[in-house]
C-alpha cells in the first residue's frame, strides 16, 4: 500500500515538473505571414536566447512543495505541543502535531503544484520582448 502511494506522489510530481507555460501570440499581420509552424520555432529560440542570457525558466514547483512540508512541520509540533500541554503530554503532542502537519503541507504542496508551470518572471519577460522585437504581440501564458 505504501508502495502505491509513494509510486504515485513521484508520478504526479514528474508531470507537473514536465508541463511548462508558453506564450500565447495575438494573430497579427506578422504572425498570420509566418504561420503557427515558424512562430513556433521564433518562440523557441526566444526561450534558448532567454535561457543563454542566464534566466531560468522553473517556477520552483519544488521548493514550494518543500516549503509547504517544512512550515507544516513547523505548525503543526506548534499546535502539538500546545494540545500536548493542555492533556501534559507536550512531548508526544509536538511529535504527533509534526507529523500530521507535514502530511498536510507536503499534501496542500503537491495540489498547489499541479497544473502547468508559470515561468518566472525574468523568463517571461525576457521571451516576451523578444517575441514583440521580432514583430509578435503575446497576449499571455498558458
Amino acid at each position: 500500500m505504501k508502495r502505491a502511494w509513494f509510486s504515485a506522489v513521484t508520478g504526479l510530481l514528474l508531470l507537473t515538473a514536465c508541463s511548462s507555460a508558453r506564450p500565447v501570440l495575438y494573430p497579427n499581420a506578422h504572425f498570420q505571414s509566418v504561420g503557427k509552424e515558424g512562430a513556433q520555432q521564433e518562440i523557441d529560440a526566444c526561450k534558448q536566447l532567454a535561457e543563454s542570457a542566464g534566466a531560468e525558466e522553473g517556477g520552483g514547483k519544488s521548493g514550494r512543495v518543500a516549503t509547504n512540508t517544512v512550515t507544516g512541520a513547523g505548525i503543526g509540533a506548534a499546535s502539538g505541543a500546545v494540545g500536548g500541554a493542555i492533556s501534559g503530554a507536550v512531548g508526544r503532542g509536538s511529535m504527533i502535531g509534526a507529523a500530521s502537519g507535514a502530511v498536510w503541507g507536503l499534501l496542500r504542496g503537491l495540489f498547489s503544484a499541479a497544473g502547468p508551470s508559470q515561468p518566472n518572471q525574468a523568463y517571461t519577460n525576457f521571451v516576451n520582448r523578444c517575441l514583440h522585437e521580432k514583430g509578435y504581440e503575446v497576449t499571455g501564458w498558458q
